[in-house]
């Protein structure tokens, strides 16, 4: 039986198994739909050094510190359930969102189909939502480099969904992280989850694989001219001296 409030979509389902919903007809094809999808993106974190984990827990904290429990919540990039699970239990309704239909079958027995929990098959960049429906929208872990869309829409489609006073949460890599987010890549590498790492072209914020993966940074002065390109109220914070928070009030 589907479990979706159907007042947050913006026209008809396309099809409905269980409580995934995919909204768009055609195969997502990014690198995250395919190489790194449902149980090989778990075993990222999974492998994670302990210092990457005190990263990864540290951004979830820091949004759970903004989170209501009347709040409706949307995760952009929700993959196979890690931070939906603890955004669960502190609001009234959590929406997760991914490309990859793999990732979100595994977030679907993940988060133990609790109720309030719902799942769709979607861009970040056009979503299949309406407008002012959501209290807080959160995309961190990098989102906003990783999605491989255009910032700019992401921003204005995540602000679109978002209700008066409420708040947009995006993060990306401190410098300060460096050598640890590398340490956590080369791990993936070798236990063949992205390709072998080309030393030649990373640098500076950015990882390139010999397979054609590239993860960037989005860095303070990217959030901050990009805030000032919509106008937008904005704190640009750093977090654990590993993650950079951009977090825009609506």
């Amino acid at each position: 039986m589907l479990a979706i409030s159907m007042h947050f979509l913006k026209s008809k389902i396309l099809f409905a198994p269980y409580w995934i919903v995919i909204w768009d007809i055609y195969r997502m094809n990014d690198y995250y739909s395919e190489q790194l999808s449902s149980n090989n993106l778990k075993r990222c974190y999974d492998i994670a050094p302990s210092r990457v984990k005190q990263y990864l827990q540290s951004e979830v904290d820091y949004v759970l510190e903004h989170i209501q429990k009347t709040d409706h919540v949307i995760e952009l990039g929700c993959g196979y359930g890690r931070i939906l699970k603890d955004l669960l239990p502190v609001s009234s309704k959590v929406i997760g969102i991914d490309t990859s239909i793999e990732s979100l079958i595994i977030a679907k027995d993940f988060v133990e189909q609790k109720i309030g929990c719902h799942l769709f098959q979607a861009n970040a960049e056009c979503l299949p939502l309406q407008d002012v429906s959501f209290d807080k929208v959160v995309c961190i872990q990098n989102g906003i480099s990783a999605f491989k869309v255009d910032p700019l829409d992401l921003l204005k489609e995540s602000i679109r969904i978002t209700r008066k006073g409420g708040l947009c949460l995006f993060s990306s890599y401190s410098e300060k992280f460096w050598e640890h987010r590398i340490d956590w890549f080369k791990l993936q590498a070798d236990a063949g989850l992205i390709g072998e790492i080309d030393w030649n072209r990373t640098s500076d914020g950015v990882i390139s694989c010999r397979d054609g993966f590239t993860a960037t940074t989005f860095r303070p002065e990217d959030f901050s001219n990009l805030s000032s390109q919509l106008n937008l109220d904005t704190r640009i914070i750093e977090i654990d001296s590993s993650s950079v928070f951009c977090v825009i009030s609506v």
